[in-house]
């Protein structure tokens, strides 16, 4: 099947459609529907009938977003009408969920004349929070939003005039940067003078540009007075008028800096290219197919050119999705009663700065592992870049709240914190961890500091505060490393092959010389091994913790901290523990990594050290200790072990935390099994400790819960050791060496 009836398929698979409605609140009991509708329903109405700013408070308004249209300018598809334009609008909803976790109504009005589309608009203000217009033809759009936005105490934004000014002038800046020109001298012609182009027109002048700068064309040719005085323009297109001379697209790109094309596809030349300024700025944003192809307008110039089109398979995609979807999370969250110039300069400027960061490891992968690193072939960021969201919706809040257009005051350190949570339970969890690590910054030496990930690792948790990061490697390596990728930090690092180790081998030979090490070999383990240096600089207080294993099997990377470091004084075993996070429930999984066969002596130890490590996340542990019986139902070797375990921990003082088993893994985490059938349990609650009884369970179930789950896992996190050591699995992302160097602070402090 083709790309059409793939898109058929797609669409009319049970459910028809892309968007449903799901409920946010139990409706599982009699009670539970009488508080969702009648007659419990009736208190907050009357309350709201007061104060009907508490329609933010008692319903979903303050997250629903109308998205609206009449379907006569669908991007492709021209006047297709409002039914035809309803997938369209389901699509946008789903982006606006994606990405920023607002809701969405689509409404689609078959109406095309201003009052009544307007009337209709402006009647359905007490449902939303904001209204998005969508695929409304000019010059309708522009009397539409600007009606609307006088007449309605809500946000109301047209994306299809405003998304492309707001991206584009993201890449505008940042050309303007790295080609060191001033946006107030460039000079800039556009080709189209819809309302996109308009509303990119005059955005540009928000951000420097000079009128008298831009010379813009249509079909006909350029925009001049001479056309104006003749009556030959729309009102719309007289304000970008200029004193020239009749000419086409060729007379205006002519010499100039910048062009931008929101028209058609093909239009553009080699040769019009050609005759560009230097180093010129190419928004070729026409779509499917840019006003010039890619390839087509690098071959043209032998200077730089900074190219950017509307497509995803080429550099500095102008994708709106970068835009509207934050700009509203924003404004919503403020409360905001409009989306002004000052919001929307925010959300560009923010944008711009977050393509200057260091892009992660996921964002690299979704685009193919090609290099994304600021510079002419990289000044926007990629729509699936997370950190949009925590960039420009904090940036839009701020300019709301500057401006006086938002009716409610946030904190925007502790927004960000919130919209986070947004994004899944695992970055909530994670954010605990790293701001207590912060609190209190521990040296935490990186064993494998030759690798690109440890570098830009070092940079993330340095900049943001999480702990003072060690690069152990080749010094040189390290900072030239550091420098091609512009990370703009000092690495502090330790050069085995040139720095003073002697005694971190002496201390090796010390610990070891009865294991069959001796005195040479020691020393040359700490010089070319490491983790045996880093293993020995945590030993003797250098460094307050070590994370090691990007590179090495797990067994290699944890034999030298288990040799040099070892475990606890109350352990007298190292385990591995995942952190899985669902939408509504945090459980830790012990052990996936280490123990292949525990006995309950060590099943005992490693659901202590679990409920210390749950601890740490502002988690109180309630433990079950895993098996395919419950409590007794089957009795042999096998569930005697986490019987006995349980009992044990039961009986120990130190043991403050509910702990019970053996138990089923249904049992421990579905409360209705565990209080009706087993009401003598000492669990109360599901359990949120979950104790396998061999490495094969315990890493057979995380991997399932993550992958047919939907669980977000964090780990493995090692505990039972007697200082902070984190063994990574072969292939983490930097997002998680910067996650365990949190966990590994906060271990640090602890001690």
């Amino acid at each position: 099947m083709g790309m059409d009836d793939d898109a058929r398929e797609y669409h009319r698979s049970e459910p028809p459609g892309k968007i449903e409605i799901s409920t946010t609140k139990p409706t599982n009991t009699q009670r539970d529907l009488s508080l969702a509708y009648s007659p419990g329903v009736a208190a907050p109405c009357l309350d709201i009938s007061e104060d009907e700013n508490r329609a933010f408070e008692y319903t979903a308004k303050g997250n629903l977003v109308g998205v609206v249209s009449n379907g006569t300018a669908v991007l492709g598809l021209g006047d297709i009408g409002a039914q035809a334009s309803k997938p369209v609008m389901e699509g946008k909803g789903v982006l606006f969920k994606r990405f920023a976790d607002i809701d969405v109504f689509d409404i689609e009005l078959d109406e095309t004349e201003v009052d009544a589309f307007c009337n209709s608009v402006r009647a359905m203000e007490p449902t939303f929070g904001g209204i998005n217009l969508e695929d409304i033809s000019a010059p309708e759009c522009f009397e539409i939003e600007e009606r609307l936005r006088e007449e309605m105490d809500i946000p109301v934004f047209h994306d299809d005039q405003h998304g492309t000014a707001i991206i584009s002038g993201a890449g505008l800046i940042n050309a303007a940067d790295v080609l060191e020109k001033d946006i107030s001298e460039m000079e800039i012609t556009f080709s189209g003078a819809g309302g996109s182009a308009i509303a990119t027109a005059k955005f540009y002048l928000e951000l420097g540009a000079k009128r008298e700068n831009i010379t813009m064309c249509d079909s006909t040719g350029i925009i001049t007075e001479q056309r104006a005085e003749a009556g030959d323009l729309p009102e719309y297109k007289e304000q970008f008028a200029q004193d020239l001379p009749k000419g086409d697209l060729a007379d205006a790109i002519e010499g100039t800096d910048m062009f931008v094309g929101l028209s058609v596809g093909g239009i553009v030349s080699q040769e019009m290219v050609a005759s560009m300024a230097e180093d010129p700025i190419i928004f070729a944003m026409a779509n499917p197919d840019p006003e010039i192809g890619y390839e087509k307008a690098r071959e043209a110039r032998d200077d730089t050119v900074v190219m950017a089109t509307g497509r995803s398979d080429y550099p500095n995609q102008v994708n709106n999705v970068l835009g509207f979807p934050f700009l509203f999370r924003g404004a919503l969250d403020v409360r905001a009663t409009d989306i002004s110039e000052n919001m929307k300069r925010a959300a560009a400027e923010a944008l711009a700065e977050l393509a200057r960061k260091d892009v992660p490891d996921a964002v690299v992968k979704a685009y193919g592992d090609q290099p994304l690193q600021y510079g002419p072939e990289y000044v926007i960021p990629k729509p699936v870049d997370p950190r949009v969201l925590f960039q420009v919706a904090p940036a839009v809040a701020e300019a709301a709240m500057d401006e006086g257009v938002a009716r409610a005051e946030i904190d925007t350190d502790d927004y960000a914190e919130r919209l986070e949570a947004r994004l899944g339970k695992s970055r909530e969890m994670m954010r605990v961890v790293l701001n207590k690590a912060k609190n209190d910054q521990q040296r935490v030496a990186l064993a494998e500091g030759n690798d690109e990930k440890m570098v830009r690792a070092a940079a993330q948790i340095q900049e943001q505060g999480i702990a003072e990061p060690v690069l152990l490697g080749n010094r040189s390596e390290i900072e030239n490393t550091a420098n091609r990728l512009g990370l703009g930090f000092s690495p502090e690092t330790i050069d085995p092959r040139v720095d003073e180790t002697e005694r971190y081998a002496e201390r090796l030979y010390e610990l070891r010389q009865r294991k069959g090490i001796t005195r040479s070999e020691a020393g040359e383990l700490v010089r070319r091994d490491t983790n045996y240096l880093g293993s020995a600089m945590v030993e003797q207080g250098d460094a307050d913790a070590l994370l090691t294993g990007l590179t090495h099997h797990y067994p290699s990377a944890l034999r030298p901290p288990l040799e040099v470091i070892g475990t606890a004084e109350d352990a007298d075993y190292a385990a591995g523990v995942y952190m899985l996070t669902f939408k509504n429930r945090v459980v830790f999984c012990a052990d996936a990594t280490v123990n292949q066969d525990p006995s309950e002596e060590i099943l005992a130890e490693i659901t202590k050290h679990t409920a210390e490590l749950a601890r740490s996340f502002n988690v109180e542990p309630r433990a079950a200790l895993l098996s395919y019986s419950n409590f007794g139902s089957v009795d042999n070797e096998g569930t005697r072990k986490p019987r006995h375990a349980a009992a044990a921990l039961r009986a120990d003082p130190a043991a403050d935390f509910p702990v019970d088993g053996e138990m089923q893994a249904d049992t421990a985490v579905v409360e209705d099994i565990l209080t009706d059938t087993y009401e003598f349990s000492d669990l109360e609650e599901p359990a949120n400790v979950l104790v396998f009884p061999n490495l094969e369970a315990g890493n057979i179930a995380y991997k399932l819960l993550q992958r047919l789950g939907g669980a977000e896992a964090i780990g493995p996190m090692l505990v039972g050791m007697d200082k902070p050591v984190h063994v990574m699995q072969r292939g983490d992302e930097v997002k998680d060496i910067v996650n365990l160097a949190g966990v590994a602070a906060v271990d640090a402090q602890q001690e």
